[in-house]
């Protein structure tokens, strides 16, 4: 069973009561904010609370961690669109505490995909596709590590303004709280 039909159901109320008036911006975020984050659940309404970030403030990439993989992964992509053409011009790292990517291991990961029903063939074609699919499925150590690493690939590459501060945090997930991992001073 799904939630389709429920979402479905609320949306068109929710449109018809012309509900989302309150939420009406333009593209262009309003403090000029580009934020990578976690996917994690329980940011999803405190990371804005704990930020003072409302609808149209700010641009918000998130993914597993809150991570800047690589130099020319979807995240720093999203990144660079949203400095160039939807004028951002700060940008925050914010990984998260007890975060489901610390010490994920990508071979317990296929076993689960296994479990689930992932069937031989699908996951060679995988592997057919990505010579280092246990690797690319793994997480990481310390999230202050890997908010450091994430900044340093966004400051460093090659297509990004040297002029744009990008600062690292880290929140805690029950309380709001941000530590500063990294601060840039521009």
């Amino acid at each position: 069973m799904t939630q389709l039909k429920e979402i479905l159901s609320y949306n068109e109320a929710f449109v018809k009561n012309e509900e989302y008036k309150p939420y009406e911006t333009s593209k262009f975020p309003n403090k000029e904010l580009a934020i990578v984050t976690c996917m994690d659940t329980r940011l999803i309404e405190l990371l804005p609370k704990a930020l003072n970030i409302h609808n149209g403030d700010a641009k918000m990439i998130k993914n597993a961690g809150g991570m800047i993989e690589t130099p020319y992964d979807s995240a720093m992509k999203s990144l660079l669109v949203a400095i160039y053409e939807l004028k951002a011009r700060e940008v925050l790292i914010i990984g998260h505490h007890k975060c489901g990517m610390i010490g994920l291991k990508g071979e317990n990961m296929i076993e689960h995909m296994k479990e689930q029903g992932l069937n031989e063939t699908s996951l060679n074609h995988a592997k057919s596709e990505n010579d280092h699919l246990e690797t690319w499925l793994n997480g990481f150590g310390s999230v202050e590590e890997r908010v450091k690493k994430s900044v340093e690939t966004v400051k460093n590459h090659p297509l990004m303004p040297r002029d744009i501060p990008v600062h690292g945090l880290v929140i805690c997930p029950e309380t709001g709280k941000l530590d500063l991992v990294v601060e840039d001073n521009k």
